[in-house]
């Protein structure tokens, strides 16, 4: 089933739910946002219930067609990825079945965040050291060590049955059983406590990775739940940072941990940023100047004025999106296991024809103990912990490793104009009023202000900051419409107004066509427009300006370098989005004007259907449609809530260099996965083949096999040290911007002293 249009918006979706609200042992649900590929589902239970939420993800993910599963534990928000080529009333019926009944919990889940070392690598390290003690001629009983082993193995054996029940296949864990077996009851005992060694090694090596992001997530939030000193009516006082609120004034001295973000009201400090952006040199920070929560005060003393709090903070965002990052999902490493696992029935029968031809039962072990796929199920994940880890601390979050491997072959790169090539914070140059219309300036500017408060939308805001600015307060709405792409329709003191674009003037039937006439340079301009109207009546328009980015055009100029195609879209007239395109040096037939949501998804699926892996990047509500259907969608750490959850990549500095930083990180992780598999294949491929031919020693191949794993595992710890060629710097760049922070805060204090 289809729908004619997504509305990312509404709570009503066009398809058949099989319930809005279901209770059944009191799992409640409900259906928040729907679109072909995408459910967005109110789960509150998953916010207090553990055991239930982790059973949950592992439900959903095992799905067939669902790709991604991913848990807001604020909004209390289960958002699932699926095949938008599938029926979405097969899927959601699956969907909500595993909500009302997970399965049980994998008792293999969860390693990464707390790994019992001794457990892990107590029994094979025992063993070995004892087949060791016997191969040297003291008497120890052999069954003792044929047991440990065995026991040491069983992780092994698990995985084994585990393919068998489960997926139906023999696995690159059943040849390991068989090796470890033959070996094991031939009396064979250094072999195989030498190849458990090596696995177990490996895996501990990634769950080290991984509890490393862990650590450095928990790091992050250690200043959060402390007490914290405020002015509150020209005292001092101690509170718990828990009741701290924004507009509060936080003081800070040496050695405190910066527990809010904000601006500097007074005062100069010295700060370490390393925990949140690891830079390794102390940065200075003076009046005007955004320092951040979990950074240290190493000099100086300082008043902060309070603007996020908190899960809002910017450390906060990182814990939740490190937490909700799912790993093990690259189609490269997919691919590697399912090539590595046909290929185990192939070894299986040329084990067995050696063995038969030649009668040597340990040339067949030594074959059978030769796989593809353990080098690769260990350092692919190992790879993508380590370039999430280095992206976070440089201030891009990289969601999934699915998403680093899209990002990696993007080759086109959609923009949304608003907020994302440009500031996102428009300036109102002029209101001009309509011949007739019996309002001022001051009223309709009243008016307009009052229909758009509340809106996170860039021009909504210029336009209530521009009323503010000339002392004019917005009112109350009787009734108020967002409708995306075009504007608001609302009812204030019992009169229609509309604030929006000209499609808008156009749907609700206000003629517009005579002013036009009188005012030619609206269409000739650089500004936009915004029409507003009353009782289908034109009031006048609002004129607003939205500034660049200062780091638009070099960061169009160097995804060009990287043989990217940059595309743009806009709300406004095409006049205005091609000066903006030529300004940044996009090409003309690159540039699409009037994108409404709609539009904006038919021009990221034509670009895709031309064979490109397109990428999209906003950060509006009208944006999140698009960013649901891009191969890899790119969204900014101050973008609406939606635009955020929605995005694979999450910009937290607002800062499109990211963009750079993601695109290479991604691509420089590829390298190395690419890297791993062949250091996997190609030692394991030549001894198959020598094998088949001359006499393998046993041992060799554990060491071949085992060898090559160990090395791809450490390769893939490479990403921590970021690619070889220097990055874009996004810290300190707000000397730059010292005019328009300090224009910034300006306005957020009148704001929050209005």
């Amino acid at each position: 089933m289809t729908s004619t249009q997504p509305r990312p918006v509404q709570t009503s979706v066009q398809f058949t739910p099989v319930s809005a609200s279901i209770s059944v042992e009191q799992v409640h649900y409900q259906v928040k946002h729907w679109l072909p590929g995408r459910f967005r589902l109110y789960v509150p239970q998953v916010a207090y219930d553990e055991s239930y939420r982790v059973r949950l993800a592992q439900g959903l993910t095992k799905i067939i067609g669902v790709h991604e599963v991913r848990v807001n534990l604020d909004a209390r928000a289960v958002v699932v990825d699926y095949d938008p080529d599938l029926a979405v009333t097969q899927v959601q019926e699956e969907i909500f079945g595993v909500i009302q009944n997970p399965p049980p919990a994998k008792g293999t889940q969860g390693a990464a965040h707390g790994v019992d070392y001794w457990e892990r690598l107590g029994l094979p390290v025992l063993s070995l050291v004892l087949s060791l003690v016997l191969l040297l001629g003291f008497p120890i009983p052999e069954i003792l060590v044929a047991g440990l082993i065995f026991a040491a193995a069983v992780p092994v054996f698990q995985r084994a049955w585990e393919g068998i029940v489960q997926d139906q296949q023999l696995n690159i864990d059943f040849l390991d059983v068989l090796a470890l077996s033959a070996h094991t009851l031939q009396g064979h005992y250094f072999a195989p406590t030498f190849m458990l060694n090596l696995i177990e090694g490996g895996e501990v090596i990634r769950d080290m990775t991984a509890r490393g992001t862990d650590r450095a997530s928990l790091d992050l939030l250690d200043c959060l739940n402390q007490t914290v000193r405020v002015e509150r009516d020209g005292q001092e006082m101690e509170i718990s940072v828990r009741a701290v609120v924004p507009g509060d004034h936080v003081l800070v001295y040496p050695g405190d941990q910066v527990p809010v973000d904000g601006y500097l009201l007074r005062g100069t400090v010295v700060i370490d940023q390393c925990k949140l952006t690891g830079e390794s040199v102390p940065v200075r920070r003076e009046t005007g100047d955004e320092v951040f929560a979990s950074t240290l005060v190493v000099d100086g003393t300082a008043c902060i004025l309070t603007e996020r709090t908190g899960n809002e903070t910017r450390a906060g965002m990182i814990v939740s999106l490190m937490e909700s990052a799912p790993v093990h999902d690259t189609r490269v490493e997919n691919y590697a296991a399912l090539v590595a696992n046909q290929a185990v029935v192939p070894t299986l029968l040329i084990g067995g024809a050696v063995w038969g031809l030649t009668g040597d039962a340990q040339r067949a072990i030594a074959l059978i103990t030769l796989d593809f796929g353990t080098g690769i199920r260990v350092s692919v994940p190992t790879a993508i912990l380590s370039a999430l880890t280095y992206a976070a601390r440089n201030g891009v979050f990289i969601r999934s490793g699915r998403a680093i491997e899209m990002l990696a072959r993007v080759d086109a790169v959609v923009f949304d104009k608003t907020g994302t090539l440009t500031r996102g914070q428009a300036r109102v140059t002029e209101v001009r009023l309509a011949p007739g219309c019996g309002e001022t300036v001051a009223a309709v500017l009243e008016l307009a202000a009052t229909a758009e408060q509340g809106l996170t939308h860039p021009v909504a805001e210029a336009i209530v900051r521009h009323a503010r600015e000339k002392g004019i307060e917005p009112g109350k709405c009787d009734s108020w419409e967002y409708r995306v792409g075009m504007g608001v329709v609302a009812v204030i003191r019992d009169r229609e107004i509309l604030v929006g674009s000209h499609r808008l003037m156009a749907q609700m039937g206000v003629a517009v066509q005579s002013f036009e006439q009188a005012h030619p340079d609206i269409k000739t301009g650089s500004y936009s427009p915004v029409y507003v109207a009353a009782e289908g009546i034109l009031l006048g328009v609002i004129l607003y300006r939205d500034p660049l980015r200062p780091e638009t055009a070099g960061v169009i100029q160097e995804l060009q370098k990287l043989r990217i195609a940059p595309y743009m879209l806009s709300g406004d007239v095409k006049r205005v989005a091609n000066a903006v395109a030529t300004e940044v040096g996009i090409a003309p037939e690159r540039v699409y004007g009037e994108a409404f949501p709609e539009r904006k998804v038919e021009v990221v699926k034509a670009i895709h259907d031309q064979g490109r892996v397109v990428g999209f990047c906003g950060d509006g509500i009208n944006d999140s449609a698009a960013l649901a259907y891009a191969d890899a969608s790119i969204s900014f750490g101050g973008a609406t809530d939606i635009a955020r959850e929605t995005a694979d990549v999450v910009l937290m500095e607002n800062d499109l260099r990211g963009l750079i930083q993601a695109v290479k990180v991604a691509r420089y992780t590829m390298d190395v996965i690419w890297e791993n598999t062949l250091i996997v294949a190609i030692p394991n491929l030549g001894a198959l083949l020598a094998g088949i031919f001359f006499a393998l020693d046993p041992i060799l191949a554990i060491v071949i096999n085992n060898g090559s794993a160990i090395l791809a595992e450490l390769n893939g710890l490479r990403p921590l040290l970021g690619p070889g060629e220097a990055l874009p710097v996004l810290h300190g760049h707000l000397d730059q911007e010292a005019l328009f922070i300090e224009e910034d805060h300006l306005h957020h204090q009148q704001e929050l002293q209005g």
